[in-house]
């Protein structure tokens, strides 16, 4: 939450100052969303599960004839 002093202060900064400080900050957020989303992170993917898709077909057949 902004303080009230900082509130007035802002307040007080005219137009070009006032557009610094929201580039300043949106500048300071993209930053620490680049820390964020650094990471490499491994997706697991369908495609090339040839064997997933038998296990699963095999399932759902299994299911289609014990539930008719």
């Amino acid at each position: 939450m902004l303080s009230d002093v900082l509130r007035h202060e802002l307040e007080k900064l005219n137009r070009v100052e006032k557009l610094q400080v929201v580039q300043m900050l949106v500048t300071q957020l993209a930053r620490e969303e680049e820390l964020l989303t650094a990471g490499e992170y491994e997706v697991w993917s369908p495609y090339e599960s040839a064997g997933a898709a038998a296990i699963l077909m095999q399932m759902l057949e299994e299911d289609r004839q014990t539930n008719g």
